[in-house]
C-alpha cells in the first residue's frame, strides 16, 4: 500500500506522486506542451486519464482540451509517456527517467526520423526555425572555434563559418513544415502517424471554427473562401485534437493508418496500436511480425546447416 498520494495542479503543469516506503514514483504532464489530443486518453490501461473540453464562450474561440490524471487509478506505467506526439509527460522513478516498459521492450517509443544537411544551409537562412509552429527548432551560425557568431555580415572569413540547427526531436510530432519551408532541401522528416482526415462542411454548425482554433499544427487547417475549415493533410500530424472539439459528430472523420516505432517484444502494444488505428491495421502489423519472425528462422538455420 502506498504511504502517500499526492497531486499537485497549477497553471503550467499537473504531478501526481506515489510515494512508498522503498519508491517515489512521479508523473508529470507540461500543460505548455500538452496540445489535447488525448492519445494517451486512449491507450491507458488503467482508464487513469480524463479528456477534458474547456468551455466556450459564445462567439468566442474554442479553447485546448486539457487531460486530467486520477491519482488513484494511475500505476506509473509508463506507456503514456513514450506515446505523447508532443513529448508533454514525463514519468520518473526515484527522481529518474525510467520506463521499465521500455527497458522490456514490451512497448515502443515513436521514432522521429529528422535529418539536417547543414552543408546545404546559406548562412542567413533561418526559414525553418519561423515554420515551426512549436518553435522547436533555433539556427545558429558558428566559427571554427566552435563560438555563435551574432553579425555574420561583418566576418571576414564567412568561408569558415558552419550553420548549427538544433532540433528538439523529443517534442517533434514531425509536421514537416519546415522541410517544405526550406529553401535548400536541407532538411528530411519522416511522418510518426500516418493517416486520413477528412472534413465534411456540409455537416458543420454554421461559423464553427472550432478544429481550426485547437490545431496545433498551423497551416494544417484553413478557412476557405467558402467560410468553411479544410484539411491540407501534408501538415496534418493526426494528433486528433480537432475531433475532440468537433460539436458535430459526423462533421469530421479522423483515421491513423500506421505509427512509426521502435520493435516490440510482447504483445503489451497491439491493444494500444488497435484503439489507435484499427484492428485491420494491427492485423497487418501482426502478419507484418510473422513474416519476419520466418525470415529470421530460416536464415538462423541456413546458418546453421553452413
Amino acid at each position: 500500500m502506498p504511504m502517500k498520494l499526492l497531486k499537485t495542479d497549477t497553471d503550467k503543469m499537473q504531478l501526481i506522486e506515489r510515494v512508498l516506503h522503498a519508491k517515489r514514483y512521479a508523473l508529470t504532464v507540461d500543460k505548455e506542451l500538452c496540445m489535447g489530443c488525448g492519445i494517451c486518453v486512449e491507450i491507458c490501461p488503467r482508464e487513469a486519464i480524463e479528456i477534458r473540453k474547456p468551455p466556450k464562450a459564445e462567439g468566442g474561440k474554442a479553447g485546448r482540451p486539457t487531460i486530467e490524471i486520477d491519482e488513484q487509478k494511475c500505476h506509473y506505467c509508463g506507456i503514456c509517456d513514450p506515446i505523447c506526439p508532443f513529448g508533454a509527460i514525463e514519468v520518473k522513478i526515484d527522481g529518474n527517467h525510467i520506463i521499465s516498459v521500455l527497458e522490456s521492450e514490451s512497448f515502443p517509443q515513436l521514432i522521429r526520423e529528422i535529418t539536417v544537411d547543414t552543408t546545404k544551409c546559406d548562412l542567413d537562412c533561418v526559414d525553418c526555425e519561423k515554420a515551426c509552429p512549436l518553435e522547436l527548432i533555433k539556427v545558429r551560425v558558428q566559427d571554427a572555434n566552435g563560438k555563435e557568431v551574432r553579425n555574420i555580415e561583418s566576418r571576414p572569413d564567412k568561408e569558415n563559418l558552419r550553420v548549427v540547427v538544433d532540433i528538439e526531436k523529443d517534442r517533434c510530432p514531425c509536421c514537416r513544415l519546415c522541410v517544405v519551408k526550406c529553401p535548400n532541401d536541407a532538411i528530411r522528416v519522416r511522418r510518426i502517424l500516418q493517416g486520413f482526415i477528412r472534413i465534411h462542411p456540409e455537416r458543420c454548425p454554421d461559423k464553427c471554427r472550432d478544429c481550426l482554433d485547437v490545431c496545433p499544427i498551423t497551416g494544417a487547417l484553413y478557412l476557405s473562401d467558402d467560410g468553411k475549415v479544410h484539411v491540407n493533410e501534408l501538415y496534418c500530424v493526426y494528433c486528433g485534437a480537432c475531433k475532440i472539439v468537433c460539436p458535430q459528430e459526423d462533421a469530421l472523420t479522423l483515421q491513423r493508418t500506421s505509427i512509426r516505432h521502435t520493435p516490440v517484444r510482447s504483445g503489451a502494444w497491439n491493444k494500444a496500436l488497435e484503439k489507435l488505428t484499427s484492428t485491420k491495421e494491427m492485423t497487418k502489423e501482426l502478419q507484418a511480425k510473422s513474416v519476419m519472425k520466418t525470415k529470421e528462422t530460416v536464415k538462423k538455420r541456413l546458418a546453421w546447416r553452413g
